[in-house]
């Protein structure tokens, strides 16, 4: 059986924290400033909220004062940053995603789902302001959960600090006119990160100038910015073609 949070207080403090939860159950007619939050909290990380009568509480967490909610602890088991460095080879060379402040969760599913497709070794995920992996990211990624390895990690840019030192270049999707170059015309064959930026606001500022490239995307048409999931996949894909024998472009 799956561990159990209870209480108001506790529910609601680990979906402040970005806990990992994969689903919260409030009893029926449950209503107050309170529950209110632990609702709006539970929405913002994509965290599925089911009313139920008292008896399924008790069910769920017996003998305890679970005071109209319990949580269903998430079972994710996140990997340490090294760990995914050292999943690279002279064969194939480390090839990491991370994402800066990704907050829909099906964004992040879809991320999940084609960083896996494309064969990359891992995800990297700050632990603040962003979503973790909770069950709606499991259901869009189709699985690929189970697969991809994902460290959660405190500070982004002390992350990209460490993977530099290991070697590992790190490519920025700037999205706009201060990229520096297509984002085709970098070499994606050696130890690489590609860095992702938010839904709204992309890239933050610390994390823009540690990274080592800023490429853009070519956009043709009058929407001036791609879906987060879609720019990922677009500049995931350019690395693949390029490890599967293609050549950056000059640019």
């Amino acid at each position: 059986m799956a561990d159990v949070l209870y209480g108001k207080h506790p529910v609601l403090e680990a979906l402040k924290a970005d806990q990992p939860l994969e689903k919260v159950f409030v009893q029926h007619g449950q209503t107050g400033r309170m529950f209110d939050e632990i609702a709006r909290q539970a929405r913002r990380r994509g965290i599925v909220v089911a009313e139920v009568p008292s008896g399924r509480l008790s069910e769920l967490a017996p003998g305890v004062s679970h005071q109209g909610v319990v949580a269903l602890v998430g079972s994710v088991r996140y990997a340490e940053l090294p760990d995914l460095v050292a999943l690279g080879s002279a064969d194939n060379p480390t090839f990491l995603v991370l994402l800066d402040g990704i907050e829909d969760p099906h964004n992040l599913g879809a991320i999940i789902r084609t960083a896996e497709a494309a064969g990359a070794h891992g995800l990297v995920i700050p632990k603040h302001g962003a979503v973790g992996v909770t069950d709606v990211v499991h259901k869009t990624s189709a699985g690929a959960t189970a697969y991809l390895p994902i460290a959660r990690v405190t500070n982004l840019v002390h992350a990209m600090t460490e993977l530099k030192a290991a070697g590992v270049w790190i490519v920025g999707t700037a999205g706009d006119e201060a990229a520096s170059r297509p984002h085709t015309s970098v070499d994606y064959r050696g130890p690489i990160a590609l860095v992702v930026g938010s839904e709204g606001s992309g890239m933050r500022r610390l994390v823009r100038e540690g990274c080592d490239f800023l490429v853009s995307i070519p956009m043709r048409g009058q929407i001036e910015s791609l879906n987060a999931s879609v720019a990922a996949g677009v500049g995931l894909y350019e690395a693949v073609r390029q490890r599967l024998g293609g050549e950056p472009t000059k640019g």
